[in-house]
């Protein structure tokens, strides 16, 4: 399977036992306060997250990275790419019928903010899915208020294009053309 390395980053598959150190990201308010729909996850959610992530590799052959740092293997976050039905805002396979938008997405624990790993894990997955899967247009998907992420998603070439309902919130969607 694919990993990718930068600097200071190992972005990896996941597996089942990533659950166990994501668990207090994905219960952090301050994290999950623009993701999904706001709300913290249960260890029983987060393992449930996690095999989704797996799912999506094996249907996809890509998907979110568990993010680790290398100089001490901490696991800081998840930061990948999730395919979307445009139609509908929902995941969905790469080779679904349909219309498909690619996103690069980020999420890194409070513990790690401020420090530019955002930034720079998800710069490999965008290169990742320029240059090796061939993607012609990538998309940042970003609830409104969620500065810290616009700043990530300019910073890596995105402009905002519109906004838009995701799910039941107010977002506004990023893209890269190729």
């Amino acid at each position: 399977m694919t990993e990718l390395e930068t600097e200071r980053l190992r972005l990896r598959p996941p597996v089942a036992e990533d659950a166990e150190a994501l668990a207090p990201m994905y219960a952090d308010p301050a994290v999950m306060r623009y993701l999904g729909d706001g709300r913290t996850l249960t260890p029983r959610q987060t393992a449930r997250s996690v095999q989704r992530m797996i799912e999506r590799w094996e249907a996809d052959g890509f998907g979110l990275f568990t993010t680790v740092r290398k100089d001490d293997q901490a696991v800081i976050g998840r930061v990948g790419l999730i395919v979307w039905n445009p139609e509908t805002w929902k995941t969905t396979s790469a080779d679904a019928d349909g219309p498909t938008e690619l996103e690069v997405g980020y999420t890194i624990g409070r513990p790690f903010w401020g420090l530019g790993y955002a930034t720079e894990a998800a710069a490999a997955a965008r290169d990742f899915a320029l240059e090796r899967l061939g993607a012609k247009r990538l998309i940042a998907l970003i609830i409104h208020g969620n500065d810290a992420s616009a700043n990530v998603a300019r910073k890596l070439g995105f402009e905002h294009e519109r906004d838009i309902i995701f799910g039941r919130r107010d977002a506004g969607l990023f893209a890269l053309e190729a």
